[in-house]
């Protein structure tokens, strides 16, 4: 796991922040509300294998 995962969930933070606050600013509470769960789903798309890979190592750790 490289330090370029953390920049891209800190980007991506970034932008959801900055484009939920304008829709709200602008009344579209559902569409910023959209993106913030779209911005969710994206990271999660790219931790699980990180998680998977975690189990896996956990699992052959304790199979000793």
């Amino acid at each position: 796991m490289g330090v370029s995962i953390i920049f891209k969930i800190a980007a991506v933070g970034i932008v959801v922040t900055i484009l939920s606050q304008v829709l709200k600013h602008s009344g579209r509470e559902e569409q910023a509300f959209l993106i913030s769960l779209a911005g969710l789903i994206l990271v999660l798309f790219w931790i699980v294998p990180y998680i998977s890979d975690l189990f896996v190592t956990m699992q052959s750790l304790f199979e000793m």
